[in-house]
Protein backbone atom coordinates (compact mmCIF):
# COMPACT_ATOMS: atom_id res chain seq x y z
CA UNK A 1 0.00 0.00 0.00
CA UNK A 2 1.14 3.61 -0.79
CA UNK A 3 0.33 5.89 1.74
CA UNK A 4 0.25 9.82 1.61
CA UNK A 5 0.93 11.49 5.14
CA UNK A 6 0.12 15.71 5.23
CA UNK A 7 0.99 17.71 7.99
CA UNK A 8 2.22 21.64 9.07
CA UNK A 9 2.50 23.35 11.81
CA UNK A 10 4.88 23.15 14.47
CA UNK A 11 7.14 20.39 15.37
CA UNK A 12 4.74 19.20 17.16
CA UNK A 13 2.28 19.02 14.26
CA UNK A 14 4.98 17.34 12.88
CA UNK A 15 6.46 14.35 14.90
CA UNK A 16 3.66 12.09 15.78
CA UNK A 17 3.16 11.58 11.94
CA UNK A 18 6.26 10.86 11.36
CA UNK A 19 6.30 8.38 13.91
CA UNK A 20 3.66 6.87 11.93
CA UNK A 21 4.82 7.10 8.83
CA UNK A 22 7.77 4.53 10.29
CA UNK A 23 5.70 2.26 11.72
CA UNK A 24 3.30 1.90 8.36
CA UNK A 25 6.79 1.49 6.59
CA UNK A 26 7.96 -1.17 9.26
CA UNK A 27 5.22 -2.61 7.89
CA UNK A 28 5.47 -2.86 4.47
CA UNK A 29 3.86 0.05 3.13
CA UNK A 30 5.44 3.03 0.86
CA UNK A 31 5.12 6.55 2.75
CA UNK A 32 5.33 9.74 1.83
CA UNK A 33 5.20 12.58 4.63
CA UNK A 34 4.11 15.92 3.17
CA UNK A 35 5.06 18.87 5.30
CA UNK A 36 7.29 21.82 5.25
CA UNK A 37 10.57 22.27 4.40
CA UNK A 38 12.25 22.98 7.75
CA UNK A 39 11.36 19.19 8.65
CA UNK A 40 12.32 17.46 5.37
CA UNK A 41 15.92 15.94 7.12
CA UNK A 42 13.37 14.68 10.12
CA UNK A 43 11.31 12.60 7.59
CA UNK A 44 14.32 11.71 5.11
CA UNK A 45 16.79 10.53 8.19
CA UNK A 46 14.40 8.12 9.37
CA UNK A 47 14.02 6.31 5.69
CA UNK A 48 10.91 8.04 4.22
CA UNK A 49 10.21 9.83 1.14
CA UNK A 50 9.39 13.63 1.40
CA UNK A 51 7.05 15.33 -0.10
CA UNK A 52 7.89 19.35 -0.22
CA UNK A 53 5.49 22.14 1.34
CA UNK A 54 6.64 25.42 1.61
CA UNK A 55 7.55 26.86 4.97
CA UNK A 56 5.93 30.29 4.64
CA UNK A 57 3.35 29.56 6.79
CA UNK A 58 5.15 28.28 9.87
CA UNK A 59 7.34 31.16 9.39
CA UNK A 60 4.73 33.57 9.37
CA UNK A 61 3.84 32.31 12.32
CA UNK A 62 7.40 33.10 14.18
CA UNK A 63 6.98 36.66 13.03
CA UNK A 64 6.47 39.16 15.83
CA UNK A 65 3.06 39.09 14.03
CA UNK A 66 2.15 35.97 14.19
CA UNK A 67 3.15 35.93 17.94
CA UNK A 68 1.66 38.38 18.96
CA UNK A 69 -1.33 37.21 17.45
CA UNK A 70 0.04 33.10 19.10
CA UNK A 71 -0.33 35.20 22.82
CA UNK A 72 -3.51 37.11 22.47
CA UNK A 73 -5.57 34.19 20.52
CA UNK A 74 -7.16 34.07 24.72
CA UNK A 75 -8.97 37.09 23.89
CA UNK A 76 -6.82 40.28 24.06
CA UNK A 77 -7.85 42.90 21.71
CA UNK A 78 -4.51 43.53 20.37
CA UNK A 79 -3.82 39.69 19.96
CA UNK A 80 -7.20 39.42 17.98
CA UNK A 81 -6.15 42.45 15.29
CA UNK A 82 -2.77 40.75 14.86
CA UNK A 83 -4.93 37.14 14.08
CA UNK A 84 -6.91 38.87 11.83
CA UNK A 85 -4.28 40.35 10.42
CA UNK A 86 -2.74 36.76 10.34
CA UNK A 87 -5.25 35.56 8.55
CA UNK A 88 -5.18 37.94 5.86
CA UNK A 89 -1.22 37.88 5.43
CA UNK A 90 -2.14 33.90 5.19
CA UNK A 91 -4.31 33.81 2.59
CA UNK A 92 -1.96 33.77 -0.70
CA UNK A 93 0.41 31.10 1.34
CA UNK A 94 -2.23 28.71 2.00
CA UNK A 95 -3.36 29.44 -1.96
CA UNK A 96 0.75 27.89 -2.83
CA UNK A 97 0.15 25.81 -0.23
CA UNK A 98 -2.57 23.84 -1.88
CA UNK A 99 -0.54 23.52 -5.20
CA UNK A 100 2.67 22.02 -3.33
CA UNK A 101 0.73 19.80 -1.74
CA UNK A 102 -1.29 18.69 -4.79
CA UNK A 103 1.68 17.80 -6.87
CA UNK A 104 3.37 16.06 -3.86
CA UNK A 105 0.32 13.72 -3.71
CA UNK A 106 0.93 13.06 -7.96
CA UNK A 107 4.14 12.09 -7.47
CA UNK A 108 3.22 10.13 -4.72
CA UNK A 109 0.26 8.51 -6.46
CA UNK A 110 -1.07 6.86 -3.26
CA UNK A 111 -3.78 4.52 -2.83
CA UNK A 112 -5.03 6.45 0.87
CA UNK A 113 -4.35 9.66 2.76
CA UNK A 114 -3.76 9.97 6.00
CA UNK A 115 -4.06 14.07 7.66
CA UNK A 116 -3.65 16.14 9.89
CA UNK A 117 -6.88 18.68 10.34
CA UNK A 118 -4.28 21.71 9.63
CA UNK A 119 -4.00 19.95 6.13
CA UNK A 120 -7.95 19.90 5.42
CA UNK A 121 -6.88 20.29 1.51
CA UNK A 122 -6.00 16.41 1.80
CA UNK A 123 -9.42 15.41 1.85
CA UNK A 124 -10.14 16.94 -1.77
CA UNK A 125 -6.65 15.51 -3.09
CA UNK A 126 -8.23 12.22 -1.84
CA UNK A 127 -11.50 12.86 -3.71
CA UNK A 128 -10.05 14.37 -6.89
CA UNK A 129 -7.62 10.84 -6.53
CA UNK A 130 -10.92 8.52 -5.72
CA UNK A 131 -9.06 7.06 -3.30
CA UNK A 132 -9.60 7.17 0.78
CA UNK A 133 -8.62 9.51 3.37
CA UNK A 134 -8.02 9.47 7.27
CA UNK A 135 -8.45 12.53 9.08
CA UNK A 136 -5.92 12.01 12.11
CA UNK A 137 -6.05 14.84 14.76
CA UNK A 138 -3.90 15.16 18.06
CA UNK A 139 -7.37 16.15 19.99
CA UNK A 140 -10.83 15.66 20.18
CA UNK A 141 -12.25 17.88 17.59
CA UNK A 142 -14.97 17.80 14.83
CA UNK A 143 -16.78 14.86 16.62
CA UNK A 144 -19.50 16.30 18.48
CA UNK A 145 -20.03 15.04 22.48
CA UNK A 146 -22.08 16.13 25.59
CA UNK A 147 -19.30 14.96 27.52
CA UNK A 148 -17.14 18.32 27.34
CA UNK A 149 -16.96 21.33 25.24
CA UNK A 150 -15.22 21.50 22.60
CA UNK A 151 -11.46 22.39 23.60
CA UNK A 152 -10.67 26.30 23.40
CA UNK A 153 -14.56 26.73 24.93
CA UNK A 154 -15.13 27.20 28.97
CA UNK A 155 -16.87 24.71 30.90
CA UNK A 156 -20.18 25.24 32.42
CA UNK A 157 -22.37 23.11 34.94
CA UNK A 158 -26.07 23.84 33.93
CA UNK A 159 -27.43 20.58 35.06
CA UNK A 160 -27.00 17.27 33.38
CA UNK A 161 -28.91 17.92 30.31
CA UNK A 162 -28.46 21.69 30.17
CA UNK A 163 -24.38 21.34 30.26
CA UNK A 164 -24.75 18.10 27.33
CA UNK A 165 -26.64 20.37 25.06
CA UNK A 166 -24.40 23.66 25.44
CA UNK A 167 -21.36 20.77 25.05
CA UNK A 168 -22.29 19.60 21.84
CA UNK A 169 -23.53 22.97 20.65
CA UNK A 170 -19.77 23.96 20.98
CA UNK A 171 -18.52 21.32 19.27
CA UNK A 172 -21.16 22.29 16.26
CA UNK A 173 -20.07 25.50 16.21
CA UNK A 174 -16.42 25.06 15.25
CA UNK A 175 -17.45 22.49 12.76
CA UNK A 176 -19.60 24.60 10.89
CA UNK A 177 -17.13 27.83 11.07
CA UNK A 178 -14.27 25.60 9.74
CA UNK A 179 -16.47 24.11 7.56
CA UNK A 180 -17.54 27.15 5.88
CA UNK A 181 -14.14 28.43 6.02
CA UNK A 182 -13.17 25.42 4.46
CA UNK A 183 -15.30 25.33 1.52
CA UNK A 184 -14.56 29.09 0.44
CA UNK A 185 -11.00 28.09 0.78
CA UNK A 186 -10.59 25.48 -0.96
CA UNK A 187 -13.67 26.14 -3.88
CA UNK A 188 -11.13 27.54 -6.30
CA UNK A 189 -8.78 24.13 -6.10
CA UNK A 190 -11.66 22.10 -6.27
CA UNK A 191 -13.14 24.43 -9.57
CA UNK A 192 -9.82 24.42 -11.16
CA UNK A 193 -9.58 20.91 -10.58
CA UNK A 194 -12.52 19.67 -12.29
CA UNK A 195 -14.26 18.63 -9.11
CA UNK A 196 -17.75 20.02 -8.25
CA UNK A 197 -18.40 22.53 -4.89
CA UNK A 198 -19.17 21.23 -1.76
CA UNK A 199 -22.58 21.27 -0.58
CA UNK A 200 -23.46 23.29 2.00
CA UNK A 201 -24.46 20.53 4.10
CA UNK A 202 -21.49 18.89 3.42
CA UNK A 203 -18.76 19.50 7.08
CA UNK A 204 -15.02 19.16 6.95
CA UNK A 205 -15.34 15.14 8.50
CA UNK A 206 -17.67 14.42 5.36
CA UNK A 207 -16.38 13.77 1.70
CA UNK A 208 -19.26 15.27 -1.09
CA UNK A 209 -20.81 12.17 -0.74
CA UNK A 210 -22.19 12.60 2.85
CA UNK A 211 -19.89 9.83 4.13
CA UNK A 212 -17.72 10.64 6.95
CA UNK A 213 -14.22 10.32 7.20
CA UNK A 214 -12.24 8.11 9.35
CA UNK A 215 -11.27 9.52 12.29
CA UNK A 216 -7.60 8.24 13.57
CA UNK A 217 -7.07 9.60 17.29
CA UNK A 218 -3.55 10.02 18.20
CA UNK A 219 -3.79 10.05 21.81
CA UNK A 220 -4.27 7.51 24.67
CA UNK A 221 -7.82 6.60 25.67
CA UNK A 222 -6.56 6.61 29.61
CA UNK A 223 -5.99 10.70 29.20
CA UNK A 224 -9.05 10.51 27.09
CA UNK A 225 -11.52 8.25 26.94
CA UNK A 226 -13.79 8.22 24.23
CA UNK A 227 -17.12 9.81 25.12
CA UNK A 228 -20.50 7.61 24.89
CA UNK A 229 -21.99 9.57 22.11
CA UNK A 230 -19.29 9.07 19.68
CA UNK A 231 -19.86 6.73 16.64
CA UNK A 232 -19.56 3.19 17.20
CA UNK A 233 -17.41 3.02 14.29
CA UNK A 234 -15.38 4.35 11.85
CA UNK A 235 -13.47 6.00 15.02
CA UNK A 236 -10.46 4.66 16.53
CA UNK A 237 -8.43 6.59 19.59
CA UNK A 238 -5.14 4.40 19.93
CA UNK A 239 -2.03 5.12 21.85
CA UNK A 240 -0.05 8.29 21.50
CA UNK A 241 2.38 8.15 18.49
CA UNK A 242 5.92 8.59 19.85
CA UNK A 243 8.71 9.93 17.76
CA UNK A 244 11.69 8.45 19.83
CA UNK A 245 14.96 9.77 19.76
CA UNK A 246 17.70 8.01 16.94
CA UNK A 247 19.76 4.96 18.72
CA UNK A 248 22.92 6.58 18.18
CA UNK A 249 21.84 9.74 19.63
CA UNK A 250 24.22 10.98 22.93
CA UNK A 251 23.35 13.52 25.32
CA UNK A 252 25.70 16.41 26.07
CA UNK A 253 28.04 15.96 28.58
CA UNK A 254 27.32 19.27 30.46
CA UNK A 255 23.87 18.50 30.94
CA UNK A 256 24.89 15.00 32.24
CA UNK A 257 27.24 16.63 34.63
CA UNK A 258 24.08 18.95 35.47
CA UNK A 259 21.92 16.11 36.05
CA UNK A 260 24.20 13.96 38.51
CA UNK A 261 25.14 16.47 40.66
CA UNK A 262 22.15 17.32 42.40
CA UNK A 263 18.66 16.47 43.21
CA UNK A 264 16.06 15.70 39.93
CA UNK A 265 15.56 19.03 38.22
CA UNK A 266 12.00 20.39 36.94
CA UNK A 267 11.52 20.51 33.16
CA UNK A 268 10.33 23.75 32.10
CA UNK A 269 9.22 24.51 28.37
CA UNK A 270 7.05 26.35 26.95
CA UNK A 271 7.37 25.01 23.00
CA UNK A 272 7.04 27.55 20.08
CA UNK A 273 4.45 29.45 22.77
CA UNK A 274 6.47 32.59 23.01
CA UNK A 275 4.42 34.84 25.02
CA UNK A 276 4.12 38.51 24.28
CA UNK A 277 6.90 38.82 27.19
CA UNK A 278 9.09 36.06 27.09
CA UNK A 279 11.84 38.20 29.52
CA UNK A 280 9.07 38.32 32.04
CA UNK A 281 7.90 34.55 31.85
CA UNK A 282 11.82 33.88 32.13
CA UNK A 283 11.63 35.77 35.19
CA UNK A 284 8.70 34.15 36.89
CA UNK A 285 10.13 30.73 36.03
CA UNK A 286 13.59 31.25 37.78
CA UNK A 287 11.62 32.96 40.94
CA UNK A 288 9.35 29.73 41.38
CA UNK A 289 11.97 27.45 41.34
CA UNK A 290 14.05 29.54 43.74
CA UNK A 291 10.67 29.83 45.88
CA UNK A 292 10.07 26.01 45.83
CA UNK A 293 13.20 25.31 46.15
CA UNK A 294 14.18 23.45 43.18
CA UNK A 295 16.24 23.02 40.36
CA UNK A 296 15.28 23.79 36.99
CA UNK A 297 15.87 22.29 33.39
CA UNK A 298 14.96 24.92 31.16
CA UNK A 299 14.34 24.89 27.54
CA UNK A 300 14.94 28.06 25.56
CA UNK A 301 12.85 27.63 22.75
CA UNK A 302 10.60 30.72 23.72
CA UNK A 303 13.46 32.85 23.98
CA UNK A 304 13.88 36.08 26.91
CA UNK A 305 16.76 33.44 28.27
CA UNK A 306 20.54 34.22 28.40
CA UNK A 307 22.84 31.51 29.96
CA UNK A 308 25.41 33.48 31.53
CA UNK A 309 21.51 35.36 34.00
CA UNK A 310 21.02 31.36 35.14
CA UNK A 311 22.02 30.67 39.01
CA UNK A 312 24.12 27.55 38.48
CA UNK A 313 20.80 25.62 39.61
CA UNK A 314 19.54 26.26 36.47
CA UNK A 315 20.61 24.84 32.89
CA UNK A 316 19.53 26.16 29.80
CA UNK A 317 18.70 23.19 27.29
CA UNK A 318 18.88 23.33 23.89
CA UNK A 319 17.34 20.61 21.40
CA UNK A 320 17.00 17.43 23.42
CA UNK A 321 14.85 14.21 22.86
CA UNK A 322 11.94 14.14 25.42
CA UNK A 323 12.54 10.44 26.08
CA UNK A 324 15.39 10.67 26.87
CA UNK A 325 15.31 13.21 29.19
CA UNK A 326 11.49 13.17 31.09
CA UNK A 327 12.48 9.94 33.04
CA UNK A 328 15.51 12.31 34.37
CA UNK A 329 13.60 14.75 36.01
CA UNK A 330 11.28 15.39 38.97
CA UNK A 331 8.20 17.31 36.96
CA UNK A 332 7.68 18.82 33.79
CA UNK A 333 6.32 22.18 33.31
CA UNK A 334 5.15 23.48 29.82
CA UNK A 335 2.28 25.12 27.73
CA UNK A 336 0.02 21.69 27.76
CA UNK A 337 0.54 20.91 23.69
CA UNK A 338 -0.50 16.73 23.13
CA UNK A 339 3.03 15.91 22.11
CA UNK A 340 5.11 16.93 25.67
CA UNK A 341 1.71 16.56 27.38
CA UNK A 342 2.16 12.75 26.24
CA UNK A 343 6.04 12.15 26.43
CA UNK A 344 5.77 13.49 30.01
CA UNK A 345 2.98 11.29 30.96
CA UNK A 346 4.37 8.31 29.60
CA UNK A 347 7.56 8.85 31.57
CA UNK A 348 5.23 8.69 34.54
CA UNK A 349 6.13 12.32 35.80
CA UNK A 350 4.07 14.71 37.90
CA UNK A 351 2.98 17.70 34.94
CA UNK A 352 1.68 21.58 35.13
CA UNK A 353 0.70 22.84 32.63
CA UNK A 354 0.12 26.57 32.07
CA UNK A 355 -1.70 26.87 28.87
CA UNK A 356 -2.00 29.50 26.37
CA UNK A 357 -5.28 28.44 23.94
CA UNK A 358 -6.59 26.02 21.84
CA UNK A 359 -6.35 22.44 23.11
CA UNK A 360 -3.79 23.18 25.58
CA UNK A 361 -6.63 24.03 28.30
CA UNK A 362 -8.03 20.60 27.51
CA UNK A 363 -5.18 18.46 28.01
CA UNK A 364 -4.37 20.83 31.70
CA UNK A 365 -8.09 19.74 33.19
CA UNK A 366 -7.50 15.87 31.80
CA UNK A 367 -3.96 15.69 33.49
CA UNK A 368 -4.99 17.23 36.66
CA UNK A 369 -8.54 14.93 36.61
CA UNK A 370 -6.64 12.08 36.07
CA UNK A 371 -4.71 13.03 39.16
CA UNK A 372 -1.42 13.06 37.22
CA UNK A 373 -0.93 16.67 38.23
CA UNK A 374 -1.89 19.89 39.58
CA UNK A 375 -4.82 22.07 38.32
CA UNK A 376 -3.24 23.85 35.13
CA UNK A 377 -2.30 27.99 35.57
CA UNK A 378 -3.79 29.85 32.35
CA UNK A 379 -0.45 31.79 31.36
CA UNK A 380 -2.50 35.05 31.70
CA UNK A 381 -2.74 33.93 35.71
CA UNK A 382 0.67 32.77 35.71
CA UNK A 383 2.64 34.38 38.45
CA UNK A 384 6.08 32.83 40.85
CA UNK A 385 3.91 32.35 43.67
CA UNK A 386 1.19 30.51 41.71
CA UNK A 387 3.50 28.41 39.83
CA UNK A 388 5.92 27.64 43.25
CA UNK A 389 3.18 26.68 44.84
CA UNK A 390 2.03 24.30 41.83
CA UNK A 391 5.61 23.11 41.91
CA UNK A 392 5.72 22.04 45.79
CA UNK A 393 2.36 20.11 44.97
CA UNK A 394 3.66 17.93 41.99
CA UNK A 395 7.19 17.33 43.38
CA UNK A 396 5.70 17.02 47.39
CA UNK A 397 2.66 14.71 46.78
CA UNK A 398 2.99 11.09 47.26
CA UNK A 399 -0.37 10.50 45.36
CA UNK A 400 0.14 12.67 42.56
CA UNK A 401 3.43 11.08 42.10
CA UNK A 402 2.08 7.77 42.23
CA UNK A 403 -0.81 8.43 40.12
CA UNK A 404 1.48 9.91 37.31
CA UNK A 405 3.84 6.92 37.78
CA UNK A 406 0.55 4.35 37.05
CA UNK A 407 -0.49 6.24 34.05
CA UNK A 408 2.54 6.25 32.64
CA UNK A 409 2.71 1.88 33.02
CA UNK A 410 -0.80 2.52 31.32
CA UNK A 411 0.43 4.74 28.58
CA UNK A 412 3.93 2.44 27.94
CA UNK A 413 1.84 -0.43 27.69
CA UNK A 414 -0.28 0.98 24.45
CA UNK A 415 1.33 0.76 20.93
CA UNK A 416 -0.39 3.86 19.63
CA UNK A 417 1.40 3.83 16.02
CA UNK A 418 0.91 -0.53 15.61
CA UNK A 419 -3.15 0.16 16.59
CA UNK A 420 -3.22 3.10 13.96
CA UNK A 421 -1.57 0.91 11.04
CA UNK A 422 -3.75 -1.56 11.81
CA UNK A 423 -6.88 0.75 11.49
CA UNK A 424 -5.68 2.40 8.07
CA UNK A 425 -4.70 -1.24 6.32
CA UNK A 426 -8.77 -1.82 7.80
CA UNK A 427 -9.82 1.09 6.26
CA UNK A 428 -8.27 2.20 3.12
CA UNK A 429 -11.00 0.59 0.70
CA UNK A 430 -11.36 2.76 -2.48
CA UNK A 431 -14.67 4.71 -2.17
CA UNK A 432 -17.52 3.72 -4.45
CA UNK A 433 -17.62 5.97 -7.97
CA UNK A 434 -20.44 9.10 -6.90
CA UNK A 435 -22.21 11.01 -10.00
CA UNK A 436 -20.89 14.35 -10.67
Amino acid sequence: MNVFVATIGTRGDVQPYIALAEGLHRAGHAVTVCTSTRYASLVTERGLSYGRLSDDLVALVETPEGRTAIAGAGGEIYGIRALIGLIQRSLKIQRDLQSDGWAAAQEANPDVIVYHPKMAIALHYAERLGIPAVLAPLFPIFLPTGAYPNPGFPRFQFGRRLTAAYNRATHRLVLAVVSAASRWLYASWRKAHGLPAQPRSTDIAHRRSGAQVPFLNAWSRHVAPDPPDWPSSGVATTGYWFLDRPRDWTPPAALKAFLAAGPLPVYVGFGSMAGRDPERTTSIVLDALRRAGLRGVLASGWGGIAAGELPESVYLLGQVPHDWLFPRVAAVVHHGGAGTTAAGLRAGRTTVICPFFGDQPFWGRRVHEAGAGPAPIPQKNLTAERLAAALREATGSLEIRQSAAALGEKIQREDGVANAVAFIERTAVRPAPQAT
